[in-house]
């Protein structure tokens, strides 16, 4: 009996079994690649299942009947959900209201999406439809929001920026004691128990620091690292997305913790971080997107700075990546693989280098 009803059909899960990829083998296997054949790697750490946090969810109309869910494996038609081992029990009774506020929707007409972060304070949803939203679609949306406990919902026809129309309360993530309003749909690590466990790997990859060490870090985010990193040294982030500065910034302010952290906005692959802006720091932290920071690491590898820890949810692009560390005389002082996406071939990843 497969481990779902919708295996084999929807995209979501490319095995059957959480252990069918060994992806200590798959991270042993890029670090050899990347030059790197006797690196030191430690367990594999296995988030559990029902525990992603967040969704985004493919959205479908033909007459009354919606379908919200995963696309089909190399298809584009929706399947839809009914049942998924992978995401927080919170979610599938959402579902069902979700889709008949749809059905409801002069917005939706044929295609759309729905994004599901579920913060410490409920489900913070992103409505991305095909169609203008009228009146009477806030009116419903705003009756959605109080009747489910959502503390926001925001709005974007096709791809235009979101926009709340109801904030019930203040969306909250706490990021290393500091309490984070992220943007609408923004970015989270699937799990906040893949993110504790990506978080203790880079705290304890961090060189011996004095008190007036700097930290960069970049591909910041919202500040899922910055946070935890400023108890232990002054942090310069880096992050493209301006929504995701503008949240983190009034979570530092927030958190009296605006003399440890500075945020700014910075495109790393249009403009990346040059040698001299890094020459000074104690290490380089830096989470970068799935295709990896290829211009930015030629800049990362002749700065000078002694550590840099890397953290990755494909193997592939940390393998390109941590060749041209190797060529710059970085060595691997840690690895550490975490399954934050089982049934899938994708592992999380934080190493450890040193020059």
């Amino acid at each position: 009996m497969s481990h779902c009803i919708h295996f084999g059909i929807c995209g979501g899960c490319a095995v059957d079994e959480p252990r069918a990829i060994d992806k200590f083998s798959g991270l042993e296997a890029a670090l050899t690649r990347a030059g790197f054949p006797d690196a030191p790697i430690a367990p594999l750490i296995e988030v559990p299942v029902g525990t992603r946090r967040r969704v985004d969810l493919a959205a479908t109309r033909k007459g009354t009947d919606i379908a919200l869910g995963l696309h089909k494996a190399r298809g584009t038609d929706v399947v839809d959900m009914q049942e998924c081992i992978l995401l927080r029990p919170e979610f599938l009774p959402l579902l069902p209201p979700l889709r008949t506020l749809l059905r409801s929707l002069t917005a939706f007409r044929r295609a759309g999406s729905v994004v599901i972060n579920w913060l410490d304070n409920g489900p913070d949803i992103l409505l991305r439809l095909d169609a203008a939203f009228l009146l009477p679609d806030r009116k419903r949306i705003i009756e959605f929001a109080q009747a489910h406990g959502a503390p926001r919902i925001s709005i974007a026809t096709g791809t235009d920026e979101p926009e709340p129309v109801v904030i019930v309360r203040p969306p909250v993530l706490h990021l290393g004691g500091a309490a984070v309003t992220p943007p609408p749909g923004g970015f989270l690590q699937a799990s906040a128990e893949g993110e504790a466990a990506i978080i203790a790997a880079v705290l304890a990859g961090l060189p011996k620091l004095t008190a007036k060490a700097r930290i960069v870090e970049l591909f910041s985010g919202a500040g899922t690292m910055s946070f935890p990193l400023a108890t232990h040294a002054r942090v310069e982030a880096y992050e493209g997305e301006q929504a995701s500065v503008t949240a983190a910034e009034m979570a530092a302010r927030g958190a009296g913790l605006s003399g440890r952290i500075t945020f700014a906005r910075r495109d790393l692959h249009r403009r990346p971080l040059q040698p001299s802006e890094m020459a000074k720091a104690a290490c380089i932290v830096l989470d970068p997107p799935y295709a990896g920071a290829a211009i930015q690491m030629r800049f990362i590898a002749t700065s000078g700075v002694a550590r840099v820890i890397y953290v990755s949810c494909n193997p592939e692009a940390l393998s390109n990546d941590a060749m041209t560390l190797r060529r710059a005389g970085y060595s691997v002082l840690a690895a550490i693989p975490i399954d934050q996406f089982p049934y899938s071939g994708n592992t999380e990843s934080v190493v450890v280098f040193q020059k």
